[in-house]
């Protein structure tokens, strides 16, 4: 176990726009969402991790610092316990680098880790909940296991639908929403959020059965194309 200070100064290098931690009576919960940096990607389905985020950041009052260990990191309390949110810019297939930059020299649990991130296996609007297991092919879930050699952590993962018949993945996940998916696209970020919120208060276990439990608001495969 390493001293306060050190963990302290692992996290966020003393900067000013990041509350300190006291690891003694407070659990710490990272939560990375994400996507690609840059304005060009920002509205993107492959983005929806980062906007889930940010949503968060701004109804919890987090103030965003500037980029270390190649992230823009906040920290917030939440329900007695202590938030570090993380959008890595290293691009997706590198997200585990900014993890594990972040991670490895901490003595945070890394079962604590949430990670936000599209999922294209399930319909726009729905959410699932999913602790360790496979990458199901999404890089940045990858780069994370991989990085971090550890693939038990949380996963909230925000549906976004499939690609019509002859566009690729690839292509899919890096276009926007339409304009018509504007209120199913609303619902998933809020859905997110009280996914990430659960998790933290509840449980990963509680989380994901009172999220199943919900009526979704969803946009089928077929009301996509």
């Amino acid at each position: 176990m390493i001293e306060q200070s050190r963990l302290v100064d692992a996290l966020t290098e003393k900067d000013p726009n990041v509350n300190q931690l006291n690891v003694n009576d407070k659990r710490i919960f990272p939560i990375v969402g994400l996507g690609n940096p840059g304005l060009k990607y920002s509205r993107h389905r492959h983005n929806i991790g980062f906007m889930t985020l940010e949503a968060l950041a701004d109804e919890l009052g987090a103030t965003w610092g500037p980029v270390r260990h190649e992230a823009i990191t906040c920290s917030v309390e939440y329900s007695k316990s202590k938030l570090i949110l993380v959008k890595p810019q290293t691009f997706m297939n590198l997200s585990g680098k900014a993890v594990n930059r972040i991670l490895s020299n901490t003595n945070i649990d890394y079962g604590s880790l949430i990670v936000i991130h599209d999922d294209l296996d399930i319909n726009l609007g729905r959410v699932r909940i999913k602790v360790g297991g496979g990458d199901g092919g999404h890089k940045g879930i990858r780069s994370i296991a991989d990085s971090l050699r550890f693939r038990d952590f949380i996963r909230v993962r925000l549906g976004v639908g499939r690609p019509p018949e002859g566009v690729a993945a690839e292509t899919f996940v890096l276009n926007p929403f339409s304009l018509a998916e504007g209120p199913f696209v609303k619902r998933l970020i809020e859905l997110g959020i009280e996914a990430t919120k659960l998790i933290v208060t509840d449980g990963a276990e509680r989380a994901r059965n009172v999220i199943n439990a919900l009526k979704d608001l969803e946009m089928t495969g077929s009301e996509t194309q």
